[in-house]
């Protein structure tokens, strides 16, 4: 896990030292073990490195990495069957001078050229540097877990894991793209549906999850194309038992190799099903041990009606768990908003993220720099209770009726908050019409905003406005694979990313697994919606093994924090009217917004107005 740059050009005065030195110390947060620079004899290629080290400890680990005097690398993140990986290649011949997966990488790059990504389970963004073919091939992982990002100019081509380090090395101005503040600000977007590359800042692009580019030098000439998707159409005929089973296998597989490392690796312990599982297997794993206990972090909120303390504290007593807990409070945010937007770079919709900041803040203090989490159990599991109502608008198009007229009456009898009406069943029939009349709402939604002013509202020139899109819904599997692979997992995952690479920490998601991914979206729509539970199979496989309170909980939480009593607190109010004031002097809002009352929202309420207004003006 690192932080990683570049720069490319057949101008060898673009490629200078004292630049990549400027990239390198601006990452140093993501790697605060060590740093290198390296130039090509011609002057024409340029990497630098900052090391966080989780494998091989020793200088063999060290970056750039060179590899059968060809192949130079700069590489963020862990391939974590690089060991069986590593096998096959000395099968063929390969051998290695270190320990690292760095090394695996090259090699499987040598023998497989970009085919070599398909072998690959972990989270990851590289770059290696072809001295033969003089040419650059990135990469980056499936879900888009590592980030990437690139500028390409007439004379250079440049990259980095963060894009400080672009604008550290003068590559290019720090220029907002209008478009993507508008659609932040009335919408609370942070990313682009329509074009996954689009970031907030003209100029710099993001390389998408499951994509590698190919970049020829002599040629100035830049390639993009996808090397991986999930395939939502795949069905498996299979019982609730075989089904729990396989998961079971395969989850615990996905733990076991991402337990590797040669650092302390604990785990972020929320009070949900998700995070408790990940608790779960690892005690299984490695065993319990009272004198050694496997340590997690949480986030409380000590009097907050959706505080999950209890759960928290419910499941380290189950699995004899060592938990150690935060309190983030109002105060603590304002004076470390600028840092953590800073980290962040693009604006982010709640309060949320700090949280789950200071979670990461609390690891690196009791010295654990890896952690395993929960993120994307919800988006390929159907947990958020949203995916409700298109699983019941497949029933409806399936004329499943009295499935669609059980199933509502076990939601009910969970109290869900269920909203369906006769919208919901003429989504069904007619996806299409359902898709147009939801973009047009949001449409809508930006022309009619009684805050923004006219100089930004000129950016919104049509219905079709990049910036807007809503996929075609015929079952559950769709929304699912639009949230996962287009528009909704990368938002959290940045966020993590961020955050965990913020205190020099790395996060590893096991429910990433490209073997557990595929094997869920082949499921039928009701194992993971049935009984008026989201996420059935998952709890039907956990049952016994974690309380009933966790495993048959009927809320559903999400990570939460206090923020509309955060944004009552009176020091939180003047930030807010100042950054309201800032946004008004850049004529980005009407100036009657300064007279108006605060809405002080809930982290997950969508009216959140004020909280992308601090996010907009710091940015």
């Amino acid at each position: 896990m690192c932080g990683i740059a570049g720069i490319l050009s057949q101008d060898n005065s673009e490629v200078q030292v004292s630049r990549l030195e400027k990239m390198a110390a601006v990452l140093a947060h993501r790697g605060p073990d060590g740093e290198g620079i390296w130039v090509n004899k011609n002057g024409t290629t340029g990497f630098a490195h900052r090391r966080l080290s989780i494998l091989d400890l020793s200088n063999a680990g060290a970056q750039p990495m060179h590899y059968l005097e060809r192949y130079s690398i700069v590489y963020n993140g862990e391939i974590y069957n690089y060991l069986e990986i590593k096998s096959e290649l000395q099968k063929a011949g390969y051998s290695f001078k270190s320990k690292t997966d760095t090394e695996v990488i090259l090699a499987a790059f040598d023998s497989y050229r970009e085919r070599c990504l398909q072998f690959l389970d972990g989270m990851f963004a590289f770059a290696i540097w072809d001295e033969e073919k003089k040419e650059l091939f990135a990469a980056r992982d499936r879900f888009g877990e590592k980030p990437f990002f690139y500028v390409k100019e007439k004379k250079v081509f440049a990259f980095a894991s963060e894009m400080k380090a672009l604008w550290a090395a003068g590559i290019t101005p720090k220029s907002i793209e209008p478009k993507m503040l508008l659609n932040y600000l009335a919408l609370g977007q942070v990313k682009n549906a329509d074009d996954k590359s689009q970031t907030f800042f003209s100029n710099i692009y993001s390389l998408p999850g499951g994509h590698f580019l190919t970049f020829s030098l002599a040629e100035n000439t830049l390639d993009i194309q996808s090397w991986w998707d999930i395939d939502k159409q795949a069905k498996i005929n299979i019982s609730p038992e075989k089904a729990a089973e396989t998961l079971d296998k395969l989850f615990e597989e996905s733990i076991k190799i991402r337990l590797r490392s040669d650092v302390t690796v604990g785990c972020s312990l929320s009070g949900g099903l998700d995070s408790s599982s990940i608790a779960w297997y690892v005690n299984q794993i490695k065993g319990i041990n009272p004198a050694q206990p496997f340590k997690t972090f949480s986030a409380v909120f000590p009097g907050f009606k959706n505080d999950e303390g209890p759960h928290v504290e419910n499941v380290t007593q189950h699995l004899g768990l060592q938990n150690y807990t935060c309190k983030p409070a109002a105060g603590d945010l304002i004076t470390q908003f600028e840092n953590l937007l800073w980290h962040q770079e693009e604006p982010f919709p709640s309060s949320s993220i700090y949280a789950q900041y200071k979670v990461f803040e609390l690891a690196a203090s009791h010295k654990v720099p890896v952690l395993l989490d929960g993120q994307g159990a919800d988006e390929i599991l159907a947990g958020y209770h949203k995916y409700i109502h298109w699983f019941l608008q497949e029933l409806v198009s399936r004329n499943r009726f009295s499935r669609l007229k059980s199933e509502r009456k076990h939601l009910l009898d969970n109290d869900v908050a269920l909203r369906w009406n006769f919208k919901n069943i003429a989504a069904a029939f007619l996806p299409s019409h359902a898709a147009i009349a939801l973009e047009k709402k949001e449409f809508n939604i930006i022309k009619y905003n009684h805050d923004i002013s006219k100089e930004m509202l000129v950016f919104l020139k049509g219905r079709e406005w990049d910036g807007i899109h809503k996929p075609v819904v015929t079952k559950l599997n769709d929304m699912l694979y639009f949230n996962v692979m287009q528009n909704g997992l990368e938002e959290l995952l940045r966020f993590a990313d961020r955050n965990s690479m913020a205190h020099g920490c790395e996060v590893r998601l096991p429910f990433l697994s490209p073997a557990l991914v595929k094997f869920i979206f082949s499921l039928p729509s009701h194992f993971k919606i049935n009984e008026g539970y989201p996420k059935w199979i998952w709890r039907k496989m956990m049952d016994k093994r974690l309380p009933d309170s966790i495993v048959w909980r009927k809320d559903k939480v999400g990570f939460e924090p206090p923020q509309q009593s955060w944004m009552e607190d009176v020091h939180m109010q003047e930030f807010i009217y100042e950054a309201r004031r800032k946004l008004v002097r850049e004529g980005i809002l009407k100036k009657q917004v300064l007279t108006k009352t605060i809405t002080a929202a809930g982290a997950h309420d969508p009216n959140n107005a004020d909280w992308r207004y601090i996010c907009a003006a710091y940015m």
